[in-house]
């Protein structure tokens, strides 16, 4: 044997072992790719889920008479409510604003029903 017939066997060799190691490197990279999506899954689809949901469910139980906080920061209180929009009463010359419900970011009077439900 001389020495190219030597340098193409082992190339031979070299590249059988290459394709030999893709196949487990492919599983290998499927197998962390899998679990890449289930971290973000846990770590950022899910609260962002919880969030919407707690969000729409403070908005679905508004009641007239509630103190509201908007996205932008204005504080009043609930005084009609529609399908989507909602009255609020702000300042003590009584202004009223009228604002989408997606807008209200959060409820400062507390209701019974709103306890049980945290408990639970």
């Amino acid at each position: 044997m001389n020495i190219i017939e030597t340098a193409s066997v082992a190339a031979d060799g070299t590249v059988a072992g290459q394709q030999a190691m893709t196949g487990g490197s492919m599983v290998y990279t499927l197998v962390m790719l899998g679990l890449m999506i289930v971290v973000f899954y846990f770590l950022l689809i899910r609260p962002q889920k919880k969030k919407e949901k707690a969000a729409k469910a403070l908005r679905d139980n508004l009641q007239i008479g509630d103190e509201v906080t908007t996205i932008g920061g204005i504080t009043g209180i609930v005084t009609k409510l529609t399908e989507d929009t909602a009255v609020i009463e702000t300042g003590g010359d009584r202004s009223k604003i009228r604002v989408k419900k997606w807008a209200i970011s959060e409820n400062l009077t507390v209701h019974d029903t709103t306890e049980e439900t945290l408990a639970k």
